[in-house]
């Protein structure tokens, strides 16, 4: 696949990731479900908590932290934004009872944000609450930039009274620069990540772009210099590379750690956990893992033949 084809799929798969109309069709037809939930497989625990926190342990027992998201985004009634913060409060409690410390992450429009902000306000404190006795942090996934200020604002409020959440900071987007001087200001850590979502170029460096190299390695050496707790989240091997090459201490940097999604950089993350590195596993789980899947997928448009694999398996 040329870089031009890749290209042209990644967009097409990023486009299905974020039509809703799309996902109702296909998880509503159960054969359609039943092929798509294979493919899910490769990048998700599973359904249940259950199968979430045997995968943390697992994490866990190769030597890495772990971080456990419910995945779902998007939602626009109040009373599945309730029930659905009721699942992550619950995995919460049996990650406390299992043993397994592990972050939880989430999506501010899971519990709420979009149906109204103090909702998810409340719901993402009650979760930062349940999760401190644990020492672990509760972090807010990136969404797009249409909602980055809504995010912030909503992180601002959030951080005055609980340090243990965290924020995802994308690098593609122009404004990241200038939102990092305002996170700093905060407590919370920080991951940093490419950015998945389809963007303007005029908001967002083109994917696989020289300017979104070097603006991830300029944002990543801020945060290493200024000892904030720092996730550098990324499967680029490159990326990784250049970031220890500029900063031959990491290994030694306790407020650094290198994060990578299940099913993703398996390898790498192993071997930087050899190597001395902290080191952290993303796990995903649940039946709404739409647009998580096919911005992996997208990511590498050649993971698309692993899923006509999975596809094909019975």
């Amino acid at each position: 696949m040329d870089e031009f084809a890749s290209e042209a799929v990644a967009n097409v798969l990023r486009g299905w990731a974020l039509d809703e109309q799309l996902k109702d069709q296909v998880m509503s037809s159960p054969p359609l479900a039943a092929v798509a939930a294979r493919i899910a497989r490769r990048y998700s625990a599973g359904n249940t908590i259950d199968d979430a926190i045997a995968v943390a342990q697992r994490v866990l027992d190769r030597g890495h932290l772990v971080s456990v998201e419910y995945a779902g985004e998007s939602v626009r009634d109040e009373q599945v934004a309730i029930a659905e913060t009721d699942v992550f409060l619950e995995l919460i409690r049996r990650l406390e009872a299992s043993g397994v410390a592990g972050n939880v992450s989430f999506d501010l429009s899971h519990v709420g944000s979009l149906v109204d902000p103090e909702l998810a306000m409340q719901h993402a404190k009650s979760m930062a609450t349940a999760l401190a006795p644990l020492g672990c942090t509760l972090m807010i996934s990136a969404e797009g930039s249409d909602r980055a200020d809504l995010v912030l604002d909503l992180y601002d409020a959030l951080t005055s009274d609980h340090p243990n959440v965290g924020i995802t900071l994308q690098a593609r987007l122009h404004r990241s620069a200038t939102d990092l001087d305002r996170l700093l200001e905060r407590r919370g850590p920080i991951r940093l990540v490419k950015g998945a979502f389809i963007e303007p170029v005029d908001i967002a460096y083109p994917r696989g772009s020289a300017e979104l190299h070097e603006t991830y390695l300029r944002l990543a050496d801020r945060l290493i210099a200024s000892g904030h707790a720092t996730s550098i989240a990324t499967h680029d091997t490159h990326l990784i590379d250049s970031i220890i090459g500029r900063h031959t201490d990491l290994a030694d940097a306790a407020h650094v750690e290198f994060e990578m999604l299940l099913g993703l950089g398996t390898d790498t993350l192993d071997r930087l956990h050899r190597d001395g590195y902290t080191t952290r596993e993303y796990v995903i789980f649940g039946g709404e893992w739409w647009l998580y899947v096919l911005n992996r997928i997208a990511e590498e448009p050649r993971r698309v033949f692993d899923a006509i694999l999975d596809a094909a398996l019975q």
